[in-house]
């Protein structure tokens, strides 16, 4: 069961530099369910509009600062509610109750002057209701003691923890009220790998003992292979690929998701490592036809002139390609 849906959603931003307006189109006719308690990974190189998409889906991107087309509904058991419609007020009361956001760098979310213990009182404070101070302490303690924190970690500031120590106070401090979405947005970002490795498995034991739904937006596609149950392949503010993450790996279809797979070093391989070639294309103006016939090895005429649909070839296997012949589809 579906417990989002989007639908045909855009979401462009509109600049000016100078008096010269630009609209960037970051997210463009992008369709998308996410299901319950599952793990779904979005993948894509830099700039191609992840994080657009996750901040549309938990809600923090709304005009004007954007324009927003199409639907982001939710169904949370409890009837459908379409967010980017949604008055404010409601839209509060859902998120971090029911819906939660893990951000790139943990100190957008942890005051540096204040200690963590505090951000949680205020966070705690905000979304529940505690009748004693004793709640709040036995609540926070027996969750830091579930995850493997250290209890020490409360009466420090974010700049006394190291960089792992304080993404994963940021995972539980997303996780505490125990949402029904977590959107987590490369919340491994500029640490080791075993750090990285130490922050991944805390998400994905959370995600099971919690039977919720996460949503993991990284580029790093070692990550997806080791905890997403789909994946969905952005590419220019669009979906170009969607599969369970065994097919990905396997039996991948387009161009692009076969360039980032093919990156990924491999254990007794010494051969070259060929990278996706040339540029992404600016988002203020992108190619006619296909958004990837510029880079691709296998552009023919129709792809400069046609744009390719997201298509199901079969078990959930979705890729816009036009070059994929007939008997494929």
């Amino acid at each position: 069961m579906a417990v989002v849906k989007v639908e045909k959603l855009k979401a462009y931003y509109v600049t000016g530099i100078y008096g010269v307006k630009r609209t960037i189109k970051a997210i463009e006719d992008l369709s998308l369910e996410i299901n319950k308690n599952e793990i779904l990974g979005i993948a894509g190189e830099s700039g191609c509009g992840k994080t657009t998409l996750t901040k549309v889906l938990f809600g923090m991107i709304k005009p004007p600062l954007t324009v927003l087309g199409g639907k982001v509904v939710y169904n949370l058991g409890d009837g459908n509610a379409d967010i980017l419609s949604m008055p404010s007020d409601q839209l509060t009361k859902l998120r971090w109750k029911e819906v939660s956001y893990i951000p790139q760098g943990s100190m957008s979310v942890l005051n540096p002057v204040r200690r963590i213990k505090k951000t949680f009182q205020d966070f705690i404070g905000t979304h529940r209701r505690m009748e004693k101070k004793e709640d709040f302490e036995i609540l926070v303690r027996n969750y830091l003691r579930d995850l493997g924190l250290p209890l020490g970690v409360l009466a420090s500031y974010p700049h006394q923890l190291s960089g792992g120590m304080r993404q994963r106070v940021t995972v539980a401090l997303a996780t505490i009220l125990k949402p029904r979405i977590i959107f987590a947005d490369e919340p491994s970002t500029a640490l080791d790998v075993v750090v990285q490795r130490g922050v991944i498995q805390l998400l994905k034991r959370i995600q099971k003992e919690q039977k919720s739904t996460l949503v993991l937006v990284t580029h790093d596609m070692a990550v997806h292979a080791n905890i997403a149950d789909r994946i969905a392949i952005m590419y220019a503010g669009k979906i170009i690929e969607e599969a369970k993450t065994s097919v990905i790996f396997k039996g991948s279809l387009h161009p692009y998701t076969k360039y980032l797979i093919d990156s990924l070093p491999r254990i007794g391989d010494k051969g070259y490592r060929v990278s996706v070639p040339g540029t992404p294309p600016q988002l203020s103006s992108p190619p006619k036809g296909c958004r990837f016939h510029p880079r691709c090895p296998n552009t023919r005429e129709m792809c400069k002139e046609k744009v390719p649909l997201l298509v199901d070839v079969g078990d959930g296997h979705k890729v816009a390609c036009s070059c994929i012949s007939d008997e494929k589809i």
